[in-house]
């Protein structure tokens, strides 16, 4: 039995988050912890996306909570090994925030829709879609593989009080979802 463990995610200000992260070449029982525990990490934060060099490893290796699920249906983490996006079509601007930048947010404009060329963990090729929060996440994640933070495209950043309706109005929704059930 694999144990796995939660890791530290960096914050901004850590050099790491600022590298070029390395093509992984070995699909072993190392990169297998790494992504067990990225999960484990992901699931605790809350989040939706989560890049190998947020928990200070250089490999580019990612992991993104797929959302668009029917209604009946588990959301599910796609596991990203050397990913490249081939295509994308749209556009979508909202906000965006990072694990390693947590209390912030910024106004990002992405592609609608991204098709990514990937390897799983054991090597295998493979490609996949995701469209609206699936493909922000994607190409976050990617970006975090390059050394980019969202900060360097945000067309602005949120003041506290925009942050603050924010949460209010996720609170709000969350309220009239559970009175719903």
């Amino acid at each position: 039995m694999l144990l796995v463990a939660l890791r530290n995610i960096l914050q901004e200000g850590e050099s790491a988050l600022l590298k070029k992260s390395r093509v992984v070449t070995d699909f072993n029982e190392r990169l297998h912890i790494l992504i067990d525990d990225m999960r484990e990490t992901l699931t605790e934060a809350g989040g939706v996306g989560l890049a190998a060099p947020q928990v200070g490893v250089l490999r580019r290796a990612v992991l993104v909570l797929e959302t668009n699920v029917e209604e009946d249906e588990e959301e599910y983490f796609i596991e990203l090994i050397n990913p490249e996006i081939i295509e994308s079509e749209g556009e979508q601007t909202g906000t965006e925030g990072c694990l390693s930048l947590p209390g912030e947010y910024g106004i990002v404009t992405r592609p609608e829709q991204v098709k990514v060329r990937a390897q799983d963990r054991f090597g295998k090729t493979f490609e996949v879609e995701g469209t609206g929060l699936t493909a922000r996440a994607f190409c976050h994640e990617m970006d975090h593989l390059e050394g980019k933070l969202y900060t360097e495209i945000a067309e602005r950043m949120l003041d506290p009080e925009e942050i603050e309706a924010m949460n209010r109005a996720d609170e709000e929704e969350d309220f009239e979802e559970s009175e719903e059930n």
